[in-house]
């Protein structure tokens, strides 16, 4: 399995390839089963950063061909239309819906919570907020989904076994997904 990972100077970019070379994946600059959408930091500077490199129109491409494309944590907020964060900020628009700040007593929320029985680690300050919902995570959304694009709001790079049995599970559906769409 060949997984690229969108380098825009996202602080997660090595955790996210190591976790990805443990379980066999072979990591590419191009021509990948799977696209990572990693992300750690604010969304004005990670837009500029993707638009700047012309990574933003390579995944808006990708996803409207049907091909897999993983967002991460800051990854699955851009992926969305807008974001409220550093004054409102125009996402990707992979998925219907806006990033807002956090709610709660805790922010930024960090440490582990469960979602689907399972437990994550989390570290964000805004949520998603979108109809692609597929999971959440103490009221927040947690997962989302709609055609090629997966977005998770925790890091399953930083889960232990529980993310390692995630990110394994993303592989086995985009190998499936590269397979049949020869």
């Amino acid at each position: 399995m060949r997984v690229a990972i969108c380098d825009y100077g996202a602080g997660n970019v090595r955790s996210v390839e190591l976790a990805f070379r443990r379980l066999g994946a072979e990591i590419v600059t191009h021509e990948a089963d799977l696209l990572v959408l990693p992300g750690v930091g604010s969304a004005r500077r990670a837009m500029a950063r993707l638009r700047a490199r012309r990574l933003d129109r390579e995944l808006v491409e990708r996803v409207g061909q049907g091909r897999p494309v993983l967002g991460i944590c800051l990854g699955l907020q851009l992926a969305l239309e807008w974001s409220e964060e550093d004054g409102g900020v125009r996402g990707l628009g992979l998925l219907p819906g806006r990033t807002v700040r956090l709610r709660a007593d805790r922010v930024p929320r960090l440490g582990w919570a469960e979602v689907d029985g399972q437990a994550y680690y989390f570290a964000h300050s805004y949520v998603a907020e979108t109809p692609a919902a597929t999971a959440l995570s103490d009221g927040f959304v947690a997962e989302a989904r709609l055609g090629s694009f997966l977005g998770v709001q925790f890091h399953p790079e930083k889960s232990g076994a529980a993310g390692e049995r995630y990110l394994a599970r993303i592989l086995a559906d985009a190998s499936e997904r590269c397979c049949s769409l020869a």
